[in-house]
């Protein structure tokens, strides 16, 4: 199902990007644009109008929670490798609502309170309330990710832990959060143009990391445990979709295509008055 408002679309994102038995992440063409063979000024056409759509799906979200405890949440779940545009989505496509209704977070190199506890113990505390959308700017994947190519656990542990993955985001789906896992994909071409950039631009410089470098040394170590995640972790009810992000305006467009797909299907309705509007109505009037 494609989002109403992306006119332009010609296939179901949503279905084209979804990982299923037999993936191979190697395979994806990372500027290619899958279900959109429009330019990118179309693309631009789209993603105005998909974040209307979007900013009144959020606020009827948040609203029917306001009466309704048991309504459901959304979470959207970013992984990628630097400069692949995680930003870039918060900014552009969560940016297009209210931020009261929605509850980002960025996970960084755990403390050592967080260390002192399971690896999920800081994922499940930042889970989305009821009528919020949550976005984790990296999340409990990079348990998996960083802590298998660094060897920052031991290989027992890893795979400990993406059974545990499956299991928490089992009973958060129960429970009424619709996950959108998305793993942003960039070549490593791309990704050293980009880092180019910030080098170049003082006003990027702030975005650069000396570490970003050492990572590029590890690419295919880093594409291969993202190739186990792909394999361990798409589960019918947290399935993975990956984004081919070499053309920014793509990835963009395409995690809010999926973003709206589930907000569509979920279908959040303005609560009903719990006052007479008549009768208000008349009050104020008198007023």
């Amino acid at each position: 199902m494609m989002a109403k408002s992306q006119t332009h679309s010609d296939g179901d994102l949503g279905d084209l990007l979804r990982v299923r038995d037999g993936f191979v992440l190697a395979d994806v063409d990372t500027r290619s644009t899958p279900g959109y063979g429009q330019t990118k000024s179309d693309a631009q056409d789209d993603l105005a109008a998909g974040a209307e759509e979007f900013d009144e799906l959020q606020e009827r979200l948040y609203a029917q929670s306001r009466e309704n405890p048991d309504s459901p949440a959304v979470l959207l779940v970013l992984q990628a490798m630097d400069t692949a545009g995680k930003g870039g989505i918060v900014r552009h496509v969560i940016g297009a609502t209210d931020p009261q209704g929605i509850h980002l977070k960025a996970f960084k190199k755990p403390t050592p309170e967080e260390l002192e506890h399971d690896f999920l113990w800081r994922i499940e505390r930042e889970v989305p309330r009821a009528g919020y959308i949550g976005v984790f700017d990296r999340s409990h994947y990079e348990d998996v990710l960083i802590g298998r190519v660094r060897s920052l656990a031991t290989p027992d542990e890893i795979e400990r832990r993406y059974d545990a993955i499956n299991d928490f985001e089992r009973r958060i789906t129960d429970a009424g959060v619709h996950l959108v896992k998305v793993m942003l994909h960039i070549s490593k071409d791309e990704q050293r143009e980009r880092l180019a950039e910030r080098l170049e631009r003082p006003d990027k410089h702030w975005k650069f990391n000396p570490g970003d470098i050492d990572e590029r040394q590890l690419w295919d170590d880093y594409m291969g445990a993202y190739q186990v995640v792909l394999d361990r972790t798409s589960t019918p009810h947290a399935p993975w979709h990956v984004v081919p992000a070499d053309r920014k305006w793509y990835a963009r467009l395409a995690v809010q295509a999926l973003l709206l797909d589930v907000l569509e299907r979920i279908d959040p309705q303005w609560p009903v008055a719990s006052f007479d509007v008549e009768a208000e109505k008349e009050r104020l009037a008198a007023s």
